[in-house]
């Protein structure tokens, strides 16, 4: 493995492709604090803070959580003393304008994103995996057409990230289907290149 510290990185993929289980390894891989929004959001939520209770008011409302609340709630994050050598995001940015407000709070500490994974993964395999996941757990409201319209909310939403952060050269595409260790290793894999090659350039 090569040894890389201060990584700024940002994870993204569809519904279902299994983020939140990659996002914790390459977290503890490269010893820096996995931030998962939606996470804060729920603790907040949970914890019964003022946050909580604005962003729940919110979501009752079937409304999404404003570009201005989230960025706020990350830049404090990313000023806790646990992401000053780096950090995985999960969830945030998830817009062009989230993407260009990382970058402002970012630019203070000359610093940027190192390198995003983007887990790739079949529509209907994912539809068909959150399925049977819907079953197990029991939750009625998953239905396929609910989970396919998910897919599609994502796909509208990222495709401009993706062209960003391509044209960044900072993008690592990885196919997200396979066991859990599969997808791990070429994870690892990609970001060794693309880390390396960074650090060389």
């Amino acid at each position: 493995m090569t040894e890389t510290t201060h990584a700024r990185l940002l994870i993204i993929g569809p519904p279902g492709a299994g983020k939140g289980t990659q996002a914790s390894r390459i977290a503890e891989r490269f010893q820096v604090p996995a931030i998962s929004t939606g996470d804060i959001f729920r603790a907040n939520i949970k914890g019964g803070t003022p946050l909580g209770q604005q962003v729940q008011a919110i979501i009752a409302e079937g409304e999404l959580v404003p570009d201005s609340l989230t960025n706020e709630i990350v830049a404090d994050r990313l000023e806790q003393a646990d992401a000053a050598a780096g950090f995985l995001l999960d969830g945030y940015p998830r817009t062009v304008d989230q993407v260009h407000a990382l970058d402002a709070m970012l630019a203070p500490k000359n610093a940027a994103l190192d390198a995003v994974i983007l887990l790739e993964a079949d529509v209907d395999a994912v539809v068909a995996r959150l399925l049977k996941r819907a079953e197990l757990e029991g939750r009625a409201d998953d239905t396929e057409e609910v989970i396919r319209h998910r897919q599609e909310i994502y796909a509208d939403q990222t495709a401009p990230l993706i062209e960003l952060f391509s044209e960044r050269g900072i993008l690592v595409s990885v196919d997200g289907l396979g066991t859990v260790e599969e997808v791990a290793a070429r994870i690892a894999e990609g970001l060794d290149a693309k880390l390396s090659s960074r650090v060389g350039s």
